[in-house]
């Protein structure tokens, strides 16, 4: 059994388990929100540190970290440019974990004044000539690192305006490129109403779909996006247990494989880490939507989880899995189907008790600040 791709994380929204409330998607926006205005490099570090050492109790050998949370609250650039990013790598190195950083262009934002949204400055360089000046600059840096991947992402078609879209397909052109697209039917509106197009083909327009893009989520597609997402054979990432938390809906999972489209999987927001739990989803949601069983095999999921996902990062060697007997797996087939992060044997240079402890002095430390 090979180590899991954990390949769509936003590792703050870890601090947000099981403490947010509202009843929509946008509901729940607004507590990210306010959670992200009071991050600094040092508290960022330490509350990614705890939970990628969390991941890799999970069985998680390489983490997608979609990165957007870049400046000071005001959007001022720290006195080091990457200071954020480079908390984030670092937390990933100091507890063994691998790491692709999917420093994310997001250049359309609010005016300074508008309430919470005015969090969206920190995230902005000004456009994305600016962004790519910077990112260039961290992935020359780690250009070296073997364990260090710095990758390309879009946020998503509602933050980079669709003249400025091609820039940030270009600037890293032979790193993995992730963008947000299609998570919420008011995304596709909005899209719809400004350019006549979907996301996916706006994207399609600016030339970024590739066999080196994934598209993440991809859950309200129409048949001509899963054509397109098919024909250039990219990467779909799925994030189940995050796009049931949040209402999303279920993706065209089985569609998209069969058009081309390769499979991988993320814990996103980190409702739970536990990459069982999404590869399972995947055909139990299929289940659901489609009345039928067997959609997707153990091996399907395996890959997906595994070696596709280590691809989508700019990653080749897997990793070994070694999983302890436990009443789930017990006279149970593959363990795909029964086990959880719980049955994963702990590495031997992380305490599951010292891991708990921190995760929960880290997030009561960012809850204080609220």
């Amino acid at each position: 059994m090979h180590a899991f791709a954990d390949c769509h994380s936003h590792v703050f929204h870890r601090a947000l388990r099981g403490r947010t409330g509202g009843d929509t998607f946008w509901a729940w926006r607004e507590e990210m929100y306010a959670l992200a205005a009071d991050l600094d490099p040092d508290l960022l570090f330490r509350l990614a540190r705890a939970t990628y050492a969390e991941m890799r109790l999970a069985g998680v050998d390489a983490v997608g970290e979609f990165h957007y949370l870049h400046h000071q609250p005001d959007g001022t650039p720290y006195d080091e440019p990457n200071a954020m990013g480079e908390a984030v790598i670092a937390a990933a190195r100091e507890v063994g974990l691998r790491i692709c950083l999917l420093d994310a262009c997001y250049t359309n934002v609010p005016s300074a004044g508008s309430g919470t949204e005015r969090v969206q400055q920190r995230f902005s360089d000004g456009d994305a000539d600016a962004w790519a000046v910077r990112v260039h600059e961290l992935a020359s840096r780690h250009a070296g690192d073997p364990d260090v991947v710095v990758g390309a992402a879009i946020h998503s078609v509602r933050a980079v305006p669709r003249e400025q879209l091609a820039t940030v397909g270009a600037a890293l052109p032979d790193a993995p490129l992730h963008v947000h697209v299609s998570e919420q039917p008011a995304e596709n509106e909005e899209c719809l109403a400004s350019t006549g197009m979907t996301p996916v083909a706006l994207l399609a327009e600016a030339g970024t779909w590739s066999s080196r893009t994934t598209a993440v989520h991809a859950t309200h597609l129409t048949d001509d996006d899963v054509a397109i997402l098919g024909a250039a054979n990219a990467f779909v990432c799925f994030c189940p247990t995050t796009e049931a938390e949040l209402a999303d809906g279920v993706g065209p999972s089985v569609a998209l494989r069969k058009s081309g489209a390769r499979l991988t999987l993320g814990s996103d927001s980190h409702t739970v880490i536990d990459m069982f739990a999404e590869a399972r989803a995947v055909e139990m949601h299929e289940r659901l939507v489609s009345g039928r069983r067997g959609s997707w095999t153990a091996d399907e999921l395996w890959r997906a989880a595994t070696t596709t996902g280590l691809e989508s990062l700019g990653f080749a060697d897997p990793r070994p899995l070694e999983l302890a007997p436990s009443v789930r797996t017990a006279g149970a087939g593959d363990p795909i189907w029964s086990a959880t992060a719980a049955d994963v044997v702990p590495p031997a240079d992380l305490d599951p008790a010292e891991v708990a402890h921190d995760l929960g002095v880290v997030i009561d430390e960012c809850w204080s600040l609220r």
